[in-house]
């Protein structure tokens, strides 16, 4: 299993392409919103030999669903997100619209994750944890064998996601992010919804929102 990184959208969205040996791969959070972003996607999945299997939102917010259409039609993948979510996918347009974007409707997920879900194909393995605040179905992506973690914007390096947007929430964003990440390994790999990566060693150590 490998993981890769690209950068899409003026709001910098970092999108995860976690393939497997045999080439399959999930694309997370597909943020390509104009047609050279989406070629840029369409020629790596392509020079890397991968084949797009899953499509995973860690959340719905417009930023993160923009490229969601695009990759339903260019390839044959299966789409999940967590059901709390669905009404703001079902509003990305009117939400792009609010921030000069054009958001073409994302397509409704095929699958609906769940706390503790594990989505597997091949030698890939992501357990699903559920951790709202930020939206009511932000979900985080958890490989335990290569110890990393996909968060969404749950949380970023040296700060937590914004929770006074729809169906945010304060207390249930710290709650989660204290139980239910704050618990991994300090060599815990955290790869965010914007900006640079970080561990949980670091957040634990420096994060100013959290417990000390």
């Amino acid at each position: 299993m490998t993981l890769h990184h690209l950068v899409f959208n003026p709001y910098e969205v970092n999108i995860y392409i976690v393939a497997a040996a045999d080439g399959q791969c999930a694309v997370v959070d597909p943020a390509c919103c104009s047609p050279d972003e989406q070629t840029t996607l369409k020629k790596f999945i392509a020079d890397m030999g991968l084949r797009p299997a899953w499509l995973i939102n860690t959340h719905g917010h417009f930023d993160h669903v923009i490229g969601n259409a695009f990759v339903c039609r260019t390839w044959p993948v299966k789409t999940a997100a967590h059901r709390d979510d669905l009404f703001l996918m079902e509003n990305a347009y009117r939400q792009g619209e609010i921030f000069g974007f054009t958001v073409e409707q994302p397509p409704t997920p095929a699958v609906f994750l769940n706390e503790e879900d594990i989505i597997t194909f091949d030698d890939v393995s992501l357990q699903i944890r559920h951790i709202p605040g930020h939206s009511p179905g932000s979900i985080v992506l958890y490989s335990s064998v290569q110890n990393w973690i996909i968060v969404g914007d749950v949380m970023f390096r040296g700060s937590i996601g914004r929770t006074d947007l729809p169906g945010g929430n304060y207390d249930l964003l710290m709650n989660g992010i204290e139980n239910k990440l704050m618990t991994l390994p300090s060599d815990t790999k955290v790869y965010t919804g914007h900006g640079p990566e970080t561990s949980i060693g670091r957040e634990r150590k420096y994060n100013p929102f959290l417990k000390k």
